[in-house]
């Protein structure tokens, strides 16, 4: 569950104006004669109005206003060592006091290209605090989402291909305390033990996903999740079969087949049963092949419930 941002930054692009090259001479200036000196000296001086910091008499507080949907590169680390440069989608809110008309969006945007060489697992918590703090917010939010790689070997022929997950870091600074979570979109095979108990030959199966939400006490590794997920599935997806491997996967799943219900609550058995984790919600959704609609079961745990 590390991540970080490794990206050359693009401030260079904002030097001299003045300069185009390293040699190059300065660029012409025009001065409009019919603008009085006085009158530019004080329209460069003159104080630019805050807008957004105005009095509100409303009395209304707003829970979440930021800034959504602002991509951004990202350097994640695998638990085999290796990293991931991909692009991350952040969403970023404060909430906002009810005497205040409006926030500082650009400050949004500026606290992240601050972070933008080091994005990990701490800096994100810090990223968090300084939001607030330079927003004068009482509450922080901040989502990330990405997606994740990891080289698969099918399971019969063994040649290699990537499966990508999507993945979601969520965090929160509230009264002082920071809260963190985890989220990850497990796409899986399920096949119906209705439809295979009562046919002659054959069953129906659909591809699933199945979505793991986590707060934990201590580290825990995105792969870890995804493992216990595929575990549980009736089989998990390859990026790349070939026919003894296809042949593998129609016959792991007929012989483990598994209802919407059977999904969560055996992944749901996995998360008790790791003490590091204090908070989760699974849910799993099926792309049912003989219906013009999904089948969805959740299961939301507190161990302090």
């Amino acid at each position: 569950m590390r991540f970080g941002g490794d990206y050359r930054s693009s401030r260079s692009l904002h030097a001299d104006p003045h300069k185009i090259g390293l040699n190059s001479a300065p660029l012409p200036v025009t001065v409009f004669s019919h603008m009085p000196k006085s009158k530019a000296a004080h329209v460069a001086v003159a104080e630019i109005a805050d807008v957004q910091g105005s009095p509100d008499t409303r009395n209304i507080t707003i829970d979440k206003v930021g800034v959504k949907d602002l991509r951004h590169p990202v350097r994640i680390q695998d638990r085999s060592g290796l990293e991931q440069h991909t692009v991350a989608n952040f969403s970023m809110y404060v909430e906002l006091p009810h005497n205040f008309k409006g926030t500082h969006m650009s400050r949004f945007v500026e606290i992240l290209s601050q972070h933008e060489r080091e994005i990990s697992v701490q800096s994100f918590r810090a990223m968090l605090q300084q939001t607030r703090d330079h927003l004068d917010a009482g509450t922080s939010h901040i989502e990330m989402s990405f997606p994740f790689f990891l080289e698969k070997a099918a399971p019969v022929t063994g040649v290699k291909s990537l499966m990508d997950y999507q993945v979601t870091f969520i965090g929160e600074v509230r009264d002082d305390a920071v809260s963190t979570e985890v989220r990850v979109v497990v796409p899986v095979t399920s096949l119906c033990p209705c439809s295979k108990k009562i046919s002659q030959y054959g069953a129906h199966n659909q591809r699933s996903h199945v979505t793991v939400s986590v707060k934990a006490k201590a580290f825990i590794w995105i792969e870890e999740l995804i493992d216990v997920v595929e575990q549980e599935a009736s089989c998990e997806l390859y990026g790349l079969l070939k026919r003894p491997d296809e042949k593998y996967v129609t016959e792991r799943a007929y012989e483990n087949p598994k209802f919407v219900e059977d999904m969560v609550r055996d992944v749901a058995g996995r998360l008790n049963a790791d003490e590091r984790i204090t908070e989760y919600v699974v849910e799993a959704e099926n792309f049912e092949s003989i219906h013009n609609h999904s089948a969805y079961a959740q299961i939301t745990f507190s161990r302090d419930q």
